[in-house]
Order: C-alpha cells, then sequence, then structure tokens
C-alpha cells in the first residue's frame, strides 16, 4: 500500500509543507522511521526527533514552530495525534480486507451466510448459525449452532461462539476467547461428590463490543449472560454465568466477575479486580487494580481500593500508615521499655 503526501493531505484536510508526491508505504515512530514511512509528533518530548528522523512525512500540529531546517515533508492538521489514529484505523482495516469463503472449512447448509464475508480456511459454522453480512470469520474459528454473528464483526483465529449465543453488529472478539462455555454450576450431594447442573442459557453481545483475547463468558444457566453496548474487555477475563456489564464500561487483564453480578454503565475495574456473585456495582464505579469488591457498591461515580475494597481515598491514606508500621512498632516497643523500666 503506497500513498503520497499530497492524497494523505487531501484526506487529513490539512496543510502540506514540502514534497507533494514524496510516496510513504508504512507508519512508523518518528524516532525510529526511515525513508518511505509516515510518522507524527504531537508530544513535545520528542520533538527533538523531528531535526533527525528519516522519515518522508510527519504529520505535525498547526501551531508547530520549527527552529531549523527539517528533511520531512511536513503535513499539519489541528491534532496530530487524532490524525494519526485515523490513518492507523485506515491502515488496519486496508491490511485486514478479506473477502470470500476459504476451504477447506465447514458451513452447515442450514447456516445462514451474508454478503461479502470472510470465512477462513478450518473454519466450522454450524446449523442453523448465522454470519450477518460484511463479518470476517478467521481460520480455526467456531460458530455453534444456532449462534448468530451480526454485521462487520471480526472473529480472529481461534474463537470459539457455543450454540445459540448472539454477537452483535461491529464486534471484534480477538484469538482463542470463548463465549458461552458452560458457567460454573455444580450441586453438592450427600456423599461429598457435585452433581453438574445444566447450564441451558447462552450469552449476548451487544453492539460495538472489542473483547481480547483469551478471555471466556460463560452462558447462563437459564436466561442469558449480557455484554451491553460499548464495553470493552482485555485479555484474560473470566467473566461468570448471568453476569451483566453495563455500557461503556472497560474491564482490565486478568479480572474476574463472578456469576450473576450486575456492573453498572461507565465503569472502570482495573487489572487483576476480583468481583463477588450476586451484588450490584453502581455505573461509573472506578475500581483500583487487585481491589476486591466483596460487596454491593450503590454510590455511582465513586473510586474504591484495596481487597477487601473501600473507598479510594481511605485506601490512599493506609497506604501511608502500612509504610509508617515499622517506625509505629519501634516506639510501641520504646515505650513498653520505658514502662517496664518504671517498674
Amino acid at each position: 500500500m503506497q500513498f503520497t503526501a499530497k492524497e494523505i493531505c487531501t484526506l487529513l484536510n490539512g496543510t502540506l509543507e514540502g514534497k507533494p508526491d514524496v510516496v510513504v508505504n508504512k507508519l512508523a515512530k518518528i524516532e525510529e522511521a526511515g525513508e518511505g514511512s509516515l510518522a507524527f509528533l504531537s508530544n513535545p518530548k520528542y520533538e527533538s526527533f523531528l531535526y533527525t528522523t528519516n522519515a518522508s512525512v510527519v504529520i505535525v500540529n498547526d501551531d508547530l514552530t520549527l527552529d531549523k531546517p527539517i528533511q520531512s515533508t511536513l503535513i499539519r492538521v489541528p491534532s496530530a495525534y487524532s490524525s494519526f489514529s485515523v490513518l492507523l484505523e485506515m491502515y488496519n482495516t486496508l491490511k485486514l480486507n478479506k473477502s470470500g469463503i476459504e476451504q477447506p472449512s465447514f458451513i452447515h447448509p442450514d447456516a445462514k451466510i451474508g454478503k461479502n464475508v470472510y470465512i477462513g480456511a478450518f473454519a466450522y459454522i454450524g446449523a442453523g448459525a448465522s454470519v450477518a453480512d460484511n463479518s470476517k470469520i478467521y481460520p480455526h474459528t467456531f460458530v455453534g449452532d444456532n449462534a448468530h454473528v451480526g454485521e462487520n464483526s471480526t472473529l480472529f483465529s481461534g474463537v470459539k461462539i457455543y450454540h445459540d449465543c448472539i454477537v452483535g453488529n461491529n464486534v471484534i472478539i480477538h484469538s482463542n476467547t470463548v463465549i458461552g462455555s458452560d458457567g460454573f454450576g455444580f450441586a453438592p450431594q450427600a456423599d461429598g461428590s457435585y452433581s453438574k447442573i445444566s447450564q441451558i442459557g447462552n450469552v449476548i453481545i451487544e453492539d460495538d463490543v472489542e473483547i481480547g483475547a483469551n478471555t471466556c463468558i460463560d452462558r447462563a444457566t437459564m436466561g442469558s449472560t449480557i455484554i451491553k453496548k460499548g464495553v470493552k474487555l482485555d485479555n484474560l477475563i473470566q467473566i461468570a454465568h448471568n453476569a451483566e456489564i453495563g455500557s461503556n464500561t472497560v474491564v482490565a487483564s486478568q479480572s474476574g466477575i463472578s456469576g450473576s453480578t450486575k456492573i453498572g454503565e461507565n465503569c472502570i475495574i482495573g487489572g487483576q479486580v476480583g468481583i463477588v456473585g450476586h451484588i450490584s456495582v453502581a455505573k461509573g464505579s472506578q475500581v483500583q487494580a487487585q481491589s476486591g469488591i466483596n460487596r454491593p457498591i450503590a454510590d455511582e461515580g465513586k473510586k474504591w481500593g484495596g481487597s477487601p475494597a473501600i473507598s479510594y481515598q481511605n485506601y490512599m491514606r493506609s497506604q501511608v500508615v502500612i509504610q509508617r508500621l515499622p517506625e509505629l512498632e519501634r516506639k510501641v516497643d520504646e515505650l513498653q521499655r520505658a514502662l517496664e523500666a518504671l517498674k
């Protein structure tokens, strides 16, 4: 893929300084860029690299003032960071632009396949399943019986969508994620063993969700485990049966959300957070990494930290006290020795 500086400038509605016909064919960091590269500069910390870079084209902010001559062609825009993000998205879209059905793959005669769909080699599409228009099913992906994948969604290699689960429109699911595996349901028996409780529900993933690699979302015992619109899930997350994640909530890596817990909208859950089952977390909650939520959170828009979690302000105060414990212990020992001497 090759583009001229003029073509890129037109796309970004920017102002060009330098050679309009110079060609770029790759994106790079400004400090590492070579000839034929397109880079950007938005952080003043990296401004010195503008005068030494070998990038053919650099996107900069409108208000940048040059201190000395440069070799690169400049494209001036209101926000270099935002404009470069647009180019990254375009580049990624072009790179992943696949279509057609590769062989060998299996598509059940009863499955419904939309227009302009890509199905990679060794993919499996089960009976009654459907894949809507413009979606991409990468190699070694499994879409079970009666499962549905909406429009313009991407399932990367190794994703498993169990039977009856629903994936909405504009969803991205990264490799080796499992949607709809059985919830952790077992009934204790008189002899001390456990009897499996059949999990007959499903998982519903609404529109505009992105799920990282190696994440597992369990199907409901009955009803649905629900991931609402706009949710972003990191790699290596466990979401248990009948849980519900509110719209536009983000959850970082290695977090675990127990069964039947309801997370409100616009929450931020840090990495390695553990949340017990059958509680609700209010919308707008922010939870510090490695915290443990063991009770319901009713107050909206609050910050929490620690295990068990307390208000973030109190948690930070506690950390200060903890750091002073050795000193406090020494003082207590001194006072005890003084009291003994008085006796």
